[in-house]
Order: C-alpha cells, then structure tokens, then sequence
C-alpha cells in the first residue's frame, strides 16, 4: 500500500510539473507592453507620503517642463517609447470628464474643492502648475505655466487617434460607469481599439455590462485573481478574476506564480488578460512602478508582459535597447 502511495505521489507531482513547465509553454514572439503613468510628469519623494498628501509640494528639482495628464505630456511619452498612457478622469458638473489626477483642485491649482464638483469651462481657466514647489515654497517653476492645460477626455482621444490610453476613472459610484460609457458613444471613442479603464471594483462591474470586450480591472479584481491563482493555477486553471483585464506580478514573489513566466504569460494571454510588472520596495508604500533601469534586471529576456513606468523618458530607451531582439508584441 505504501509503495502505491509513493507512485501515486510521484505521479502527481510529475503532472503538476509539466502542467506548469515554463519551458513547455508555447513560444510566442513579442515585446513588452510599456505604461506610462501619468505621461511624462515631475517625480516626488514617497518616503513616508500620506494618501491624500499634496504631491506637488514635494517634487524633486525639475529634470524637465512637462505636468502631468498634459497633452504636451502624453506626447512625449509616446515618443519616448510608451504604447499606452494611463490617464486619469473626474466627471464635471456640465457633463465633461475632466483629465485630472487629483481628487481636489487645492494642490496643484489656485482652485479650491472637488475637481467634480466644478465646470469644465471654469477648470479650463485653473493653472494647474500653480502649486509645483521643490524647495518648500521659496520657488514656483511652473507656476503660470499650465493655465488652460487641464484637457477634457475627448480633447485625448482626438489628439491622439491612433494611440492607446488607460483611463482611471477617479470615483466609487457605479453609476459614473454608465456616465462614461454614455460620454464616450455619444462621441464614437475611443477611436482605436477597446476601452481600457480602471478604478473601483464597482464601477468596473458596471463597465464590464455595458462594454463586455473592455479591458476593465480594479484593485479588487487583481488581489482576487492573484489570491486564487495562487490557490488554483497549478491545476491549469485561470480563474474568472484575472480574464479581460490586468495581473499583477510583483518582483518579489513572481517564484509563486503558477507556470512562470512562459507558461503563466501564455495562460494570461489566452484569457484576454495582460501580466503587470510592479517593483515590489519598500519607499514609504507598497508596489511602485519603473524607475530605473536596473529594475528591469529581473525580467526574462523574452518577457512580453506590461510594464508600469514612472519615468518614461528613462525606461522607454533603454526597454527599446533591451527587448529590441523581439518583434513588436501583436494586438
């Protein structure tokens, strides 16, 4: 009985093994995705950062001129290498969504209150450099400088047609899920390709109704999925969670995911579903995206996940350099 045991044993693990063999997963050619958070924008030190602690006061000394959610921002980051730019939205009073980061105006512009709670013909005329200060407010580089540069999400997609953004609808409401979809085919956008969005769980759940091909996740949506890929993904299995949208795959820990990377990238591909890689360091919170290069170390050469860049205008090159053996990744 015992011996029956052991190759019953054996038997298993051997399954589980090839089952999850990275170096029997499909080959298949490609790049790296590469995210541009926020397009090309001024960086700030986290170390102990509070959640709603003005960043703009604690940037560092400028290395460039670009703000961020900018179209002049955007720009840039696509010709420094970016395929996608996340962006983020507020829905205004007059039934615009404002591209904006920040919850209030009080930060970055002379404005007061809620970024929603306002027109967008009254954002239009905010500067939003007003309150950028990298030595405590003895200097204001940008101040008078973004005066008329907070763009409307269309004013984006018309600029850019033949681009990819990531939207970040900055609310909790589920209804604001149908306000954007509702924005966006009065409009006819994006112009190119499905939405991709993200935010609250529960206006992605709304998101997902109205626009069943969007690319669509949430905070929710990848612990989920990583909790129970974890639990389940030795089997083959990919769970509901992690389909038609984003996984994420910290630095630190990739070891645990089930087939990587060729066979966990080749299932997630499959569910329509693109990899994440994050930085997993400890600068005052938790996962972070690329800074420098040296964060690419861990990649495997033929990585053709996502990529979350922070400086662009610094990854872009060298990522170019990097992955410039492989083909551009099919979409």
């Amino acid at each position: 009985m015992r011996k029956y045991l052991l190759f019953a044993i054996a038997a298993f693990s051997i399954a589980v093994y090839l089952t999850n063999a990275s170096w029997l997963a499909e080959n298949r050619s490609g790049k790296p995705t590469l995210i541009s958070h926020r397009g090309i924008y001024q960086t700030f030190d986290q170390v102990n950062l509070g959640r709603d602690e003005c960043t703009a006061t604690r940037i560092y000394p400028p290395e460039h001129e670009y703000l961020e959610n900018t179209l002049a921002s955007m720009h840039a980051a696509f010709d420094a290498g970016a395929d996608i730019v996340e962006i983020d939205v507020h829905p205004t009073t007059d039934g615009e969504f404002a591209v904006f980061h920040d919850w209030t105006l009080d930060c970055r512009t002379e404005g007061i209150g809620a970024t929603r709670d306002h027109p967008m013909r009254y954002l239009k005329t905010l500067d939003i450099g007003y309150g950028y200060t990298h030595d405590g407010g003895k200097t204001y580089p940008f101040r008078g400088k973004g005066v008329g540069l907070m763009p409307t999400l269309e004013e984006v997609y018309r600029q850019f047609p033949d681009k990819q953004f990531l939207v970040n609808i900055k609310g909790g409401r589920p209804e604001e899920g149908k306000r954007l979809d509702n924005y966006l085919r009065k409009r006819d956008l994006p112009p190119r390709g499905n939405l991709l969005v993200y935010g609250n769980e529960k206006v992605m759940e709304q998101i997902r109704v109205l626009r069943p091909n969007a690319w669509a996740f949430s905070r929710d949506s990848v612990r989920h999925c990583t909790y129970r890929y974890l639990f389940l993904g030795w089997t083959g299995y990919v769970p509901e969670a992690c389909r038609n949208g984003a996984v994420v795959a910290p630095n630190t820990w990739q070891w645990a995911l089930w087939g990587w990377p060729n066979r966990f990238m080749q299932r997630m591909e499959d569910a329509g579903s693109l990899v994440m890689e994050l930085d997993f360091e400890v600068r005052g919170r938790g996962m972070h995206g690329i800074y420098t290069p040296q964060q690419l170390d861990f990649l495997p050469p033929d990585y053709r996940g996502a990529l979350w860049i922070e400086k662009i205008e610094v990854i872009g090159p060298y990522a170019g350099d990097k992955f410039s053996h492989d083909s551009t990744r099919p979409r």
